[in-house]
């Protein structure tokens, strides 16, 4: 297992330098944020003042080579909007996004295992046909449209749930949370349904029945334990996109963690900000990766013998 981790260590290191190199490139393309700090009367002295005080007076290779040292000693600029430490500001917005990521899968894992595996007991009946028809529509819905419509209908018409912040408790969480679950939700029910069918015809679940195993004990201790490996991989592939693909939501929602951080770094071209965001969101995704490479190694030896090959 050491080797299987070093490797997979390795293999994202090189992805990881692309990510610091992109960001710091398109993140300059954005323009020049002299123009956003400054009054449009700012003379030409004092422009030049504003550039010297942030390093955009260097060539754009300087500049690179000084986000590598800082990023190699975790130092990641100052913020042009708030002077605080671009490290502080994303940290501060980070646990924000992994609590709404994991409350969100928590709650579209367990529900997949339960429709999933109930539809799949049943296959081609009733209840199975309804539940693949809305899983396979909530796998298709856009995020944002549900979350402007969830908004129109919840906040504004029945003015039942708060509209954006988390200044309201448990309320705050509930269109955030049901706006990102519709979609892994769907996914993962069609692939615990596919996995809990095969597994459920298989020689071991027949010969485990054959021996007077009750439904419910096939069910969960045979036939869900076999189906686990595909819908792992699935759950950690869209975990990583929740953490990634949060910023539409998080913007509509005014939800304050690193996806909307970095819309707002975007439109206030603060560089220093922006960069450390998409490098821990990249740091996460990467690890989250490895994770799951572990956990289906761990269910399955082949993986496991292929990697330390």
């Amino acid at each position: 297992m050491t080797t299987f981790l070093r490797k997979r260590a390795l293999s994202s290191a090189l992805p990881l330098l692309v990510v610091l190199l992109g960001v710091f490139l398109l993140a300059r393309l954005t323009g020049d944020p002299t123009s956003l700090y400054l009054p449009e009367a700012a003379t030409p002295a004092q422009r030049e003042a504003f550039a010297q005080a942030n390093g955009f007076d260097l060539p754009v290779w300087r500049q690179l080579l000084d986000y590598l040292a800082g990023v190699a000693s975790l130092d990641f600029g100052t913020s042009l909007r708030t002077e605080e430490p671009a490290a502080e500001m994303v940290l501060r917005a980070y646990p924000y996004t992994l609590q709404l990521a994991g409350a969100t899968m928590v709650l579209a894992v367990l529900g997949a295992v339960v429709i999933g595996s109930w539809a799949a007991y049943r296959p081609n009946s009733l209840a199975d046909r309804v539940s693949s028809f809305l899983s396979m529509t909530g796998a298709s819905v856009p995020d944002f449209w549900l979350a402007v419509t969830g908004v129109w209908m919840f906040a504004v018409v029945l003015g039942i749930l708060p509209t954006s912040g988390t200044d309201n408790g448990i309320l705050s969480w509930i269109l955030p949370i049901l706006v990102l679950m519709v979609r892994p939700l769907g996914v993962l029910t069609q692939v615990v349904r596919g996995a809990m069918v095969s597994a459920l015809s298989a020689p071991y679940v027949r010969l485990a029945r054959s021996k007077g195993a009750d439904n419910r004990r096939v069910v969960t201790h045979h036939a869900l334990r076999n189906a686990a490996a595909p819908a792992l991989t699935v759950a950690g592939d869209l975990a990583v996109s929740l953490v990634n693909g949060a910023v539409i939501v998080e913007t509509i929602f005014g939800w304050p963690g690193i996806g909307k951080l970095m819309i707002d770094s975007i439109l206030q071209r603060d560089f220093a900000v922006l960069q450390a965001a998409v490098l821990l969101t990249a740091v996460t995704i990467f690890v989250m990766n490895i994770l799951i490479d572990v956990g289906y190694a761990l269910l399955d030896a082949r993986v496991r013998d292929a990697a330390t090959v």
